[in-house]
């Protein structure tokens, strides 16, 4: 285990192959990254009071903040922070026991809060904040703070979330392959 990557309590990330995590960065306690994800610089990841789980090909870009909400009487299964496969995650966003789903672009400094759920399919623009509890629809875009419906995603734009996420698969590979 790197200083990057750190146990918590009993727990202990598991991380997929082909992982990129930079030595910057941290990764803690019950965190699961699947293949070919990519952490970049500055991302604090920290599972240590409920689990975040980020899908296969997914990245998180420079200076983001993932973390989670416990468990408790009043919400008995607290609020973990899913993110599904094909994810791009841009600049400085903060997600906070939120639910993604797969091909979502979450834009540079936007704020996911709390249950929120964003359906498959989604752009978030950057700067917005998707308030506790919202759910965003697939097929749309999302603009604001708080986040709005503004218009349907176009073909090109669908087609280029699966566009992004592999742009940083590939990216991920040449750093790899820089630093192996």
């Amino acid at each position: 285990m790197t200083n990057a990557v750190r146990a918590y309590l009993h727990y202990t990330p598991n991380i997929g192959q082909r992982v990129m995590i930079d030595p910057s960065s941290v990764v803690i306690g019950n965190v699961e990254l699947a293949d070919d994800v990519s952490i970049w610089p500055l991302v604090a990841i920290r599972g240590d009071v409920n689990a975040v789980r980020i899908g296969a090909r997914s990245n998180i870009q420079d200076g983001c903040v993932l973390h989670v909400t416990h468990q408790s009487t009043h919400n008995p299964a607290g609020y973990p922070l899913l993110i599904g496969e094909n994810v791009t995650v841009g600049h400085k966003a903060i997600l906070h026991g939120c639910n993604i789903g797969n091909r979502v672009l979450v834009g540079m400094g936007a704020i996911l809060l709390d249950g929120a759920i964003i359906e498959d399919d989604v752009m978030i623009g950057a700067g917005s904040m998707v308030t506790s509890g919202n759910r965003l629809e697939s097929g749309y875009l999302y603009v604001g703070s708080p986040a709005r419906q503004v218009r349907k995603l176009t073909p090109a734009e669908l087609e280029g979330l699966l566009y992004s996420a592999n742009n940083y698969v590939r990216w991920k590979n040449e750093y790899l392959a820089e630093n192996s």
